[in-house]
């Protein structure tokens, strides 16, 4: 048996400011409409035999991604393990083996895919994974590894050694190299960049880290003994118990096993393969003009070359420029020479060094019922659109600081004022004072619309205090 995980999270920060903290790099919706997050788990779900898919993802992602999922129209049932927090790729993986052990038996095989790479040949992606099946059959810990098409400096990069069974064994695991070593590994032959894939079975990860790691597999049994003594038979989602996952090492995979056990092997293949690290590398998912120039969105593009512009909701035009990366969001526009995409991650750094909201949130903000975008926010008010799902419905809440003015444009709402229940219309609106109990829920069949207007002396998120909420978050 065959069980796809898919390890989504990080933030993305090469790529912001589309991708952010609370939209992260696998949510981003690519050229043809479809996310990563979507074509990862399509792919998977592709692939001979394959009836479950299991995420490891952290929780405040889990109605975003199951979301995603629905979009897919598959028959493979999707399951989850939610992290509270993140700790890297070792104790998800870990985790994932010992749900997929208890569930399958430690026989069953372990596909780990990253949530944010694109892979073009399904074709040859599917050869691989039926070649690392049956070398992982054997006992051995499987890597894939890409051919490289350049001397690539932001890739580790894999040596192969001997014939192993349908691929190589693996010689040894090699740090992001200068341009110079880049260059020399591709000439050798038998470097590969590494990919970040794996395939194995259960009980073989389990005995490697009983050798490499046993703190972190020890760590890791704790969690799981913790967190499934309140399992329901059949769970599929499963929320990690906090406080034993918060005690997990942070440290990925490949240090934690892939780098130290002797039982190591690679499938060399040819996947058009990319992990979409920069903005460079969405870019050439866009065909050029004659002058070398890309765009996605409204842009206009005048005596300039090897430019790429992607707008959301604006006209951008550019004028006699080169070589450069402008992408404009609904509250922020980045602009980069094209050489410099890797450092795209000092501008997060430096917002996040600042307090500036920009490296965490977009103007529109998902959540489990739907979607808020603020629209404009000043001294004592802040005004945003409301879009509440069919059947959602927000938390039981309440506001220390601030009253709220709701305004229903389009659907129905039914609100909880105080010890009244009210149904309002489009064109209708209900005033809720400060320290009033309050909710909205939509039980309509069409999107709920609503603009709500905030004010008070402070209108800060953090602002609120919830009594019930059926969709699990904290309560104080």
């Amino acid at each position: 048996m065959l069980i796809p995980v898919i390890l989504s999270g990080g933030a993305g920060t090469r790529l912001w400011p589309v991708s952010r903290e609370a939209h992260p790099k696998p949510f981003i919706q690519l050229p043809d409409g479809q996310s990563l997050l979507q074509k990862t788990f399509l792919r998977a779900a592709a692939l001979d035999g394959v009836t479950e898919i299991l995420t490891v993802t952290n929780r405040d992602y889990y109605f975003r991604t199951r979301d995603e999922y629905l979009g897919c129209n598959t028959s493979a049932n999707p399951a989850f393990l939610l992290e509270p927090c993140g700790r890297n790729t070792a104790p998800a993986v870990a985790l994932a083996a010992l749900r997929v052990a208890a569930s399958h038996g430690p026989e069953a095989q372990l596909l780990v895919l990253p949530a944010d790479h694109l892979i073009s040949d399904l074709a040859a992606f599917s050869s691989a994974v039926a070649a690392a099946g049956r070398m992982a059959e054997q006992g051995l810990l499987v890597t894939f590894g890409i051919q490289p098409t350049a001397p690539e400096t932001g890739f580790g990069y894999i040596e192969a050694g001997d014939e192993a069974g349908s691929g190589r064994t693996a010689r040894r695991f090699v740090e992001k190299p200068d341009a110079a070593k880049a260059a020399e590994y591709v000439a050798a032959g038998n470097f590969y960049w590494n990919s970040g894939m794996f395939c194995f079975q259960a009980g073989t990860l389990l005995a490697a880290m009983e050798s490499t790691c046993p703190a972190v597999l020890q760590a890791a049994r704790a969690c799981w003994d913790a967190t499934r003594d309140r399992l329901e038979s059949g769970a599929t989602m499963i929320e990690l118990d906090p406080v034993t996952f918060a005690a997990q090492r942070d440290i990925s995979i490949d240090y934690a096993v892939m780098e130290k056990a002797g039982n190591v092997a690679v499938v060399p293949c040819v996947l058009g393969w990319s992990d979409i690290g920069s903005w460079n590398a969405l870019r050439d998912l866009v065909a050029p003009d004659d002058n070398g120039n890309r765009s996605l969105g409204d842009a206009l593009i005048v005596d300039s070359r090897n430019t790429f512009v992607q707008s959301e909701d604006h006209l951008v035009a550019v004028v006699g420029v080169d070589d450069l990366i402008i992408v404009d969001t609904a509250d922020a526009v980045l602009v980069a020479h094209r050489d410099k995409c890797q450092d795209v991650k000092k501008v997060v750094q430096q917002l996040k060094q600042n307090g500036h909201q920009a490296y965490r949130l977009h103007r529109t903000v998902s959540r489990p019922w739907g979607t808020y975008t603020v629209l404009e926010e000043g001294p004592r008010f802040k005004i945003k659109r409301i879009e509440v799902k069919p059947g959602a419905s927000l938390s039981l809440q309440m506001h220390h600081h601030r009253s709220e003015h709701w305004v229903v444009v389009s659907g129905m709402a039914r609100v909880v004022n105080g010890d009244r229940e009210i149904f309002i219309q489009p064109d209708q609106s209900t005033y809720i004072p400060a320290g009033t109990q309050h909710r909205l829920s939509n039980p309509g069949v069409i999107d709920c619309v609503m603009i709500e207007v905030q004010s008070g002396d402070y209108v800060g998120e953090d602002d609120i205090v919830r009594f019930e909420d059926r969709y699990g978050r904290h309560m104080r």
